[in-house]
């Protein structure tokens, strides 16, 4: 198992991944995880106010702040996002969220392909509310067919440039992998998920039973988002969640 690290003032434990995001996030003993979905996507920064709003309503700190999910206009080059990146962990700094360089927080970045957003927008986010004896919960960040941490996306990515069935395999494989490694850091497996949700423009279709289904990621279904990852030359991006209460505001 990965190790994973305990955020006490929090009400989670993170997995550590790079300065921009965790790998994912579970729920500490005495703790649930709840997502908030927007109706519509809320720019970044009317974003963050809505959300501290939201924790403050719900008597929770900024700290509670543990994964988001975004919405961007169109794939980022690989400087452009490591631009947005650092406007982005701002808040986060201001927040105390993210200290000394290590950032707890999980993320999916995903750019619509049909009617995208004019900036980067808030989709949705989790935090942590006490619960006595919750079940486990927990938050997989988003993962794209690339080896994270690297100087850059590029020379990493699994079959790229390959959309074809072989291809769109090799980039499934690859981040199923990587969803079992973070889930397992958790405790999790596919039949621990309440919600699995890909993120492609291309043909799924021939991995969707041989691959997700021989896995048994459909447990509960899935959702397919006609989405790029944030970055381009990436094509295939999952992310999952055991989450027991959602709304959307």
């Amino acid at each position: 198992m990965t190790n994973t690290v305990e955020a006490p003032d929090r009400g989670y434990r993170f997995m550590p991944g790079v300065s921009q995001y965790s790998c994912g996030i579970s729920a500490l003993p005495g703790f649930a995880i709840e997502r908030v979905r927007f109706f519509e996507p809320v720019p970044l920064k009317a974003g963050f106010a809505s959300i501290a709003e939201i924790l403050k309503a719900a008597g929770r700190p900024l700290t509670a702040f543990g994964a988001c999910e975004l919405r961007s206009p169109a794939p980022f080059t690989e400087e452009g996002f490591k631009a947005f990146n650092d406007i982005y962990i701002k808040t986060l700094i201001e927040w105390a969220v993210m200290r000394d360089g290590v950032n707890p927080v999980a993320r999916s970045n995903v750019c619509p392909k049909i009617d995208p957003p004019k900036e980067p927008c808030f989709h949705a986010f989790s935090y942590t509310v006490p619960a006595k004896d919750a079940p486990t919960s927990f938050v997989v960040a988003g993962s794209g067919e690339s080896v994270e941490g690297k100087a850059n996306y590029r020379d990493h990515i699994v079959a790229f440039g390959d959309t074809s069935p072989a291809g769109m395999l090799a980039k499934a494989k690859s981040v199923l992998d990587e969803m079992e490694r973070r889930m397992s850091a958790f405790g999790g497996t596919w039949k621990d998920t309440t919600a699995v949700q890909l993120y492609t423009v291309h043909d799924a279709y021939p991995v969707l039973e041989s691959e997700l289904g021989r896995r048994g990621v459909f447990r509960n279904g899935l959702t397919w988002h006609f989405d790029r990852p944030p970055v381009v030359g990436l094509d295939y991006e999952m992310d999952c969640r055991r989450v027991h209460r959602e709304r959307v505001v």
